[in-house]
Parts: structure tokens; C-alpha cells; sequence
């Protein structure tokens, strides 16, 4: 054959063989649906639907449990960054390469911890199937045979409550926590350790001893936290001497005593299922969360961002390398308003009360709230901001405001009947009114002595829009600017007949809170109108300025007026104390049938204002009168 047929002979035999192979080529199917099995597989744990070159569906997610698993609740997601066909055959055998991308959602910020892998497959023939060829790496960068990643969680320093000043009023104090360690005793012995321990502790003995019983051989189960302090009653050996009783020492964040400003302030707890469950995913299990008061509503602000370090292990549990590492932020200082010193002043009067009961002071010159105490402390109730009753008699002070606006002075002459009658309905002062005050007296008499029937006759007169612009003007229908979520008081503009009779005089459908209260008699003593602040940083939304405030020469007819109550009237059993003027207001609100009553006192000296409020009392002088004494005295010191 001639050196021309065989070179053409050749090439026709190569482009033979070329044809084959493009022909082949085009026929080998796309891979990106492999791919997109891949990573749902990887994101579903589920790898059943993967061919595989090696390994199998139960060995590859045998392999992503081990991996992953340790990694807790961090969620994943693996996508598909790219997927192509090997220009090269290996071996004869075609194979096609993918980069897989798995971000890790760390945290709710946008620092996540992402990876590429690469996934290859070879190309079956006799299946026309493209397979996996699986290892670890497939998963994570580098990541050996039974290896895994971990994430450790750094926990944030929780910020503190606190007073005003800076002083902290919740922070970290020591604590021991007291349970039984089923291991340090023998079963004979567990029940009756349970029941000697809830005994000691004083919790419920049978619900302790079912939870014991219940828990795990080799568990260790809490039965009380207390505070490690002067205030702990029950001694170390106490618990030692207890079959399988122990301790741990610890911190958690408390304020200075069980009691102080326990309602308003709240506690920090283990986060429940229902929080963690609307945190999505922000809050996790095991976390410390604020769970009432301030602790709650500031938490964001108080617990920070925990850091967290993910790493990369051996099978022998090594660490090989870290993946990624967030520093905790801790948490922000909440700031309030609070005095320390009066705070337990007013905690400790009323901490025991036999009904729910508030004391709450605010400094009259810039609207602080320095205490605001609520009890009995066991009720967990925030009495002191968010309780609303009928404020009874010291709700004249609005009334007589609304007066003055129409005219009246201290001095103007007014009829004090016994009784009255208001489109068919009896109205008559209270039990023991002084029958030598009846009759035509001066207006601020009638507030001195509290005559029901004065005010009661002008309610028609006055009417609910002058009433509301009064109580508006004294600061008990203002937005809140406290932060907390406070309730004011509350004054219809549309009353009549004798529903406005009876708002004349505290009752009615007229409402107010303890603090509500103390910001009217705070803006008679600061001859304007105060708006009570408490939580000053995280700085809360300023509250807008009443339509109606109060000018300083109502202001001084006012202070005249609650001046004489101290002098020789329903509160004169404060006119002993030393020191500048005192200017205040009782109050009895009957609210049922059985003429239980609700006891108020309102006073101001010198630069704190004073409410004091008790749900079940004998009468505002007899029940909250010595309260806003005591409050007075303290303020003194």
C-alpha cells in the first residue's frame, strides 16, 4: 500500500474514533441533577435517593450524623455553587465535579460559617447513571473517617439593672444550688433523701420526690436555688447530712434582696419551650432569659451575643482545626431611675402586706421614679405601675383643679350637705365627717375634710372634657415616657349625670395607678406638669406634652389647698414631721357592695412626691396615711 492510502486510511480511522467519542460525549447525560440530589440529601440527612460509586445510602448518613451531629441545633444549608463534566477521563471512566457550599447559620447576624467541598461522580455505562463516589470530604474540607465538627458556645455576660447613678441593682451574686445526686446514694435511700431535703428547703415534698424517682439512675436533681448570702438559712451541713444531698455554687443575676423591686425589676430563668419557640431560633435551650419585668422586657438589650467557635475533630475527639470564631458581646446596662435607699425603704413596708398594696416616690423637679415597690411580693403583681383603681377622694385634686379653672379659689365659698341627690341617686360624705364642716365652708376646706357632696354638685357644671383637660393637666392621662410599660390613670371626656357625679369624686369610671397618682401631687409640688420617667437608657420614645398643662399660679392654689389637709385635716397626723411644707390628699374608694374600700394617700415635700395605695384598707388616712409618713421620714435621713 503507497505511503498516501495509509495516511488516508488513518485518518479515516481517526475520524472514526473522534465521532465515537463526540457521539458518546453528547450522549452522556447533564449532571446537575446528581448535584441537586446531593444537596438536598445533605440538607435532609436522607440519602436515599443517591446511586452510589462507593459507600451506600445508611453508610453516608451514618457518616453525616457523626459529622454533624454534635453541632446541636445549628442549622445548615448545602447548595450547588457549580457542576460540570471532567474534560479528562480517569481511568476510561468519565466523571463529572461539583462544588458543594454549606453555609452554617451561626447566629440571627449574618456571620455564618461557609465551606466548598467538591463532589465527584463517575459515569456508569451500563446504568447510564451517574455515582457518587462519597467520602467524609464530601461534607467538610478535610474532614476524616468518623470525624465531626463542633460548636462551643461562649456564654455573654448579662448586663445589669441599674439605679440611678450607675449602681447596679441586678448583677451577678453568688448562689448555691441544692439537689440530690442519685449516684452519692443508694436507691434504698432516695425517696426518703427527697422528701428530707424538699422538707428542709421547704419546696412540695411529693412533687420533689416524683421528680427525683423519675429522673435518671445517675442524675442530679436540682431542688432549690439560694441566695449564698447573710440571708440563707439553711447551713451546709443541714444539706450533708442528707443521704445523696448536695450542693454546686454558683452566679446568677439577683438584685441586692428577694424583695427589692421584684415586680418591676422581673426575673432571669432558664429559657422555656414557648420562648425559645418565638425567639426563632435566636434563643436556644439552656439559654438564660429575662422571664417578667425589666429582665424580660430589656432582654435584647441585657443578654448580648453569645460567641461560638466551631472546629473540625478526630475520631479520637482531637481538634485539627477551627472553622470559625465569634467573640461574645455582652450584654448592655439597663439604666434606671431608681433610688436604692428609698426602694427598700418602700419594699420593706409593704413586702408582707395583707392586700396588694404600691408605694411609689418620684423626684417632682425632673419626673424620676426613685421607688416603686408593690406587694406582698409573693403576688409577683406590678401594682405600683400597671394596677388601675378608682382613686377615691385624692382624684379632688383634679376635681378641685377643674374648680379653680372655672373661677373658684381656695377661699371661695362652697355648700357642704350631709348628702345630695344626682338624678335620683343618693351621694353623702363618708362615716365620721365632721359635722361642724357642713354646711357653707371655703373650697379648701372642703378639700381639707374631703366633702364628697361639693364636688359631687358641681359635676354637672364642670362636665367630662373639663374634667379630662384637668387630670390631663396634672399628669395622670399622659403617655407613658417610663419605659416599662406603665399605665397612668384613665378619665373619659363624655361622662354624665351620675356617672360624672361619682368621677367627681375618685369613683365612677375613673381610674388611675399608683404612679399615676404620684405624678399628680409631683406636678402640684413642681407648679407644672410631670411626665415620670424611670428606665433612662436604652433612651425610650419621649412622650408628647398634654394638650392641657398646668400653669404655676394653679399649681400654688392647689398646694394651698393640700396644705391644709396636712394642717388640721384628714392627713394631719403628718404635720409633725420636720422640715419644709407638706402638701397632700387622702382617698377611700368603696368598690363593692360590702363598702370594702380601697385606701389612698398622696403627699409631696421639698423634692420627692409620695402615692401610697392599698387594695383592701380601712381608709386613706388610717391604711395609706402611715405609709407616705414612713416614706417621708426615709427621704429625710
Amino acid at each position: 500500500m503507497s505511503a498516501l492510502r495509509r495516511s488516508a486510511v488513518s485518518l479515516s480511522v481517526a475520524a472514526l474514533v473522534l465521532a465515537s467519542l463526540s457521539a458518546c460525549s453528547a450522549n452522556t447525560p447533564d449532571p446537575a441533577p446528581s448535584a441537586a440530589d446531593l444537596v438536598s440529601a445533605i440538607n435532609s440527612g436522607d440519602f436515599s435517593t443517591i446511586q452510589f460509586a462507593s459507600s451506600d445510602a445508611a453508610a453516608a448518613a451514618k457518616t453525616q450524623e457523626t459529622a454533624f451531629g454534635p453541632m446541636g441545633e445549628v442549622k445548615h444549608t448545602s447548595t450547588v455553587s457549580s457542576v460540570a463534566k471532567d474534560e479528562e477521563e480517569t481511568d476510561g471512566v468519565k466523571t463529572a465535579t461539583a462544588d458543594i457550599t454549606t453555609v452554617w447559620d451561626l447566629d440571627d447576624s449574618d456571620n455564618d460559617l461557609s465551606y466548598t467541598t467538591k463532589a465527584v461522580w463517575e459515569f456508569d455505562q451500563d446504568s447510564e447513571a451517574w455515582k457518587l463516589r462519597f467520602d467524609p470530604t464530601v461534607l467538610a474540607p478535610d474532614l476524616e473517617a468518623d470525624g465531626y465538627l463542633k460548636a462551643s458556645n461562649q456564654v455573654a455576660e448579662r448586663g445589669s439593672i441599674t439605679a440611678a447613678g450607675g449602681e447596679k441593682i441586678v448583677t451577678n451574686r453568688p448562689v448555691i444550688r441544692v439537689g440530690i445526686d442519685k449516684t452519692h446514694t443508694e436507691e434504698a435511700n432516695w425517696e426518703e433523701s427527697a422528701t428530707k431535703l424538699a422538707k428542709l428547703v421547704d419546696i412540695d415534698e411529693d412533687q420533689y420526690v416524683k421528680t427525683v424517682l423519675a429522673a435518671g439512675d445517675k442524675a442530679w436533681v436540682q431542688a432549690i436555688v439560694l441566695r449564698d448570702d447573710s440571708s440563707r438559712d439553711v447551713t451546709d451541713a443541714e444539706i450533708n447530712e442528707i443521704p445523696g444531698a448536695t450542693f454546686q455554687e454558683d452566679e446568677i443575676p439577683l438584685a441586692p434582696t428577694r424583695s427589692f423591686a421584684r415586680p418591676l425589676l422581673g426575673t432571669v430563668g432558664e429559657a422555656t419551650e414557648e420562648i425559645i419557640k418565638k425567639s426563632d431560633g435566636k434563643i436556644k435551650s439552656g439559654d438564660q432569659v429575662g422571664m417578667s419585668g425589666l429582665q424580660a422586657s430589656y432582654n435584647d438589650t441585657l443578654s448580648g451575643t453569645d460567641g461560638i467557635t466551631v472546629s473540625r475533630y478526630n475520631k479520637d475527639d482531637e481538634s485539627q482545626a477551627e472553622l470559625f470564631t465569634a467573640e461574645p458581646v455582652d450584654g448592655k446596662d439597663v439604666e434606671t431611675t431608681l433610688d436604692m435607699d428609698l426602694q427598700q425603704t418602700a419594699d420593706e413596708l409593704i413586702e408582707d402586706a395583707d392586700s396588694n398594696s404600691a408605694i411609689v416616690a418620684i423626684r417632682p423637679s425632673d419626673g424620676s421614679v426613685l421607688a416603686a415597690s408593690s406587694g406582698p411580693v409573693s403576688s409577683g403583681l406590678n401594682t405600683a405601675l400597671q394596677g388601675s383603681y378608682a382613686p377615691g377622694s385624692s382624684f379632688k385634686v383634679i376635681s378641685a383643679l377643674s374648680m379653680l379653672r372655672e373661677g373658684s379659689t381656695p377661699t371661695s365659698k362652697v355648700q357642704c350637705p350631709a348628702s345630695t341627690v344626682v338624678d335620683g341617686k343618693t351621694f353623702k360624705n363618708y362615716d365620721g365627717y365632721p359635722a361642724a364642716k357642713l354646711g357653707t365652708i371655703a373650697l379648701s376646706e372642703a378639700i381639707a375634710q374631703s366633702c364628697n357632696t361639693v364636688f359631687v354638685n358641681q359635676g354637672s357644671e364642670i362636665g367630662g372634657k373639663k374634667l379630662a383637660e384637668a387630670a390631663a393637666a396634672l399628669g395622670l392621662t399622659g403617655e407613658d415616657g417610663t419605659g416599662v410599660g406603665a399605665v397612668l390613670g384613665s378619665v373619659p371626656d363624655d361622662s354624665e349625670g351620675t356617672t360624672q357625679a361619682a368621677n367627681m369624686i375618685g369613683q365612677g369610671v375613673v381610674e388611675a395607678s399608683p404612679l399615676g397618682m404620684a405624678t399628680v401631687v409631683a406636678s402640684v409640688q413642681a407648679k407644672s406638669t410631670v411626665q415620670p420617667k424611670l428606665v433612662v437608657s436604652p433612651e425610650p420614645k419621649e412622650p408628647a406634652k398634654p394638650a392641657s398643662e398646668l400653669t404655676e399660679k394653679e399649681a400654688e392654689d392647689l398646694a394651698t389647698m393640700m396644705g391644709e389637709v396636712i394642717d388640721h385635716g384628714t392627713l394631719k397626723d403628718l404635720n409633725t414631721l420636720s422640715g419644709s411644707k407638706i402638701i397632700g390628699k387622702s382617698g377611700t374608694a368603696e368598690y363593692d357592695s360590702e363598702r370594702n374600700a380601697h385606701a389612698w394617700a398622696i403627699v409631696a415635700q421639698g423634692d420627692i412626691a409620695v402615692a401610697a395605695f392599698v387594695e383592701d384598707g380601712e381608709g386613706g388616712a388610717q391604711s395609706a396615711g402611715p405609709l407616705v409618713k414612713a416614706m417621708l421620714e426615709a427621704a429625710a435621713k
